[in-house]
């Protein structure tokens, strides 16, 4: 049983994959199993996916009642070789595109907080028509990573690593080289066309900052306020709102949200998020989570307001939230916007106007939480033999008027989407997005017709970071842990 669909454990041994349109099916078969006679770590799985798995209903052999005795669990487990199996073929629902599972929990935490190995190119991969070939296309430099300088920036193309041609079947291992040489591409009239050109970059371990641009623009008189903040990550929210702080003390009347790289993150950040674009609604429901049925008539008996995320005024150490108190937003979106990118914008969307420009998202409302090998599945006393942890879904999030995003997607009402033939520069009002955005803001609503330049989106570079498309809570709610011990 090795054909594992959602192979996402491999961001955190390394390796890249592509993004969930395309390769969710891709079969690798170089998996990290464990002794098919230790039977821990399977029992670990179970007990947390049988525990508190959204979908426990849909997995026949989650009931608590399916198996008889221990012995015949442990023959189910052992039909399956490793955990990653057993995780992947025999415990996520066939809906369930974003559940994972990981070897290593540490190198899952420090991605937690933004630190990643990257060359600095962040990257999008297209598939030529009628072919396994791909190419890329550079879509920003990271600041302070090795590639600053180096002599490639955002619109650059590049359709060779390492001298070798870019296709589906080797790109993870070429762009996982710890030195990567892009051999640099150019197009003309659709055709892309390799140049002499070459840039070598150095693999290196980084904290990224998720706010990549804050900047305030003189919009026909108006004070219009940017920022381009790429991932929820909950270490950044102190940055995130002191650059609110400075968009406050500028005077802006409007604020454009970039959020089309975004792939999601802490949900507590997006609901932080939230609290500073508004600030007149605080204590109000931002969104309300929809558990598995034991938990879910657990909390609405014992601890209702767990399941309500309200509007905040304060970020955890009791520092004051600097607050817009708009009564609209602008908000830049891509097929790589997801799940808390997604939550800001269906949490909103009760209270204020929320005006999404760009392409459709990616149509995600759960979120998960990590388990460790732990008796109430905590950090605290993981057992020491191994740093497996699974991230399993574990809720649905809705806004306070019951409303989940999309399967498909939040749909824009002002479509257009990037055209690797006119990037643009990030932050410059001429930027097509943003100008689109800009326009909007003057109501001056255009048509922008599609980019039919017969290239598929593959992959992007973000897919490698657990972030990616994925929405996760702190922690297990003090009250489940309760819920915990009366299953034990």
């Amino acid at each position: 049983m090795k054909v594992n669909k959602f192979l996402l454990f491999f961001l955190f041994s390394g390796l890249l994959l592509t993004s969930c349109s395309q390769d969710e099916d891709d079969v690798i078969d170089d998996t990290v199993t464990t002794d098919p006679e230790n039977l821990d770590i399977e029992q670990f799985v179970y007990r947390g996916m049988n525990n508190i798995y959204l979908y426990k209903n849909q997995i026949p052999e989650l009931a608590d009642t399916y198996f008889s005795s221990e012995e015949d669990l442990n023959e189910f487990l052992s039909s399956f070789d490793g955990p990653e199996d057993l995780f992947y073929e025999g415990l996520v629902a066939d809906e369930d595109r974003f559940s994972y599972i990981t070897p290593d929990y540490i190198a899952l935490e420090n991605s937690f907080s933004g630190i990643t190995k990257t060359t600095g190119v962040d990257y999008r991969l297209y598939r030529f028509s009628n072919s396994d070939e791909l190419f890329g296309l550079v879509r920003y430099i990271i600041p302070n990573s090795n590639a600053v300088g180096m002599g490639i920036e955002r619109g650059d193309l590049f359709t060779k690593i390492n001298g070798q041609d870019l296709t589906i079947d080797n790109y993870t291992s070429l762009l996982n080289s710890d030195e990567i040489t892009f051999h640099l591409a150019t197009i003309n009239n659709n055709t892309i066309s390799e140049t002499s050109e070459t840039v070598s970059i150095t693999s290196q371990t980084l904290t990224e900052n998720p706010i990549l641009i804050k900047k305030s623009l003189d919009v026909d008189g108006m004070k219009v306020g940017y920022i381009m903040y790429n991932s929820f990550i909950a270490d950044f929210d102190d940055e995130l709102n002191a650059a609110f702080a400075e968009l406050k003390s500028e005077g802006i009347s409007k604020l454009i949200l970039d959020l089309r790289y975004n792939g999601g993150g802490r949900v507590s950040s997006a609901t932080r998020l939230a609290s500073m674009i508004t600030g007149q609604f605080n204590g109000e429901v931002f969104s309300k989570e929809k558990w598995n049925d034991t938990y879910q008539a657990y909390f609405e008996s014992e601890e209702p307001e767990s399941l309500y995320n309200r509007f905040t005024d304060e970020i955890d150490d009791n520092e004051n939230i600097n607050s817009l108190n708009l009564n609209d937003l602008y908000i830049i979106t891509s097929s790589s916007s997801a799940s808390a990118s997604e939550l800001v914008i269906n949490g909103l969307k009760p209270y204020i106007d929320v005006i999404q420009v760009g392409d459709t998202t990616t149509g995600k409302s759960q979120a998960s939480v990590t388990l460790y090998d732990s008796p109430n599945f905590g950090r605290a006393n993981a057992n020491p033999d191994h740093t497996y942890a699974i991230q399993p879904l574990v809720l649905e999030s809705v806004n306070a008027q019951d409303v989940s995003v999309p399967f498909n997607g939040i749909i824009p009402e002002v479509a257009i989407e990037e055209d690797i033939r006119n990037l643009g520069i990030l932050g410059d009002p001429s930027e097509p997005l943003l100008s689109a955005a800009l326009d909007a803001i003057r109501g001056a609503r255009r048509f922008y017709p599609e980019t039919n330049y017969g290239y598929k989106e593959f992959s992007e570079s973000r897919v490698k970071e657990p972030t990616y498309k994925k929405m996760y809570i702190d922690g297990i709610p003090e009250s489940a842990k309760k819920l915990l011990d009366t299953k034990d």
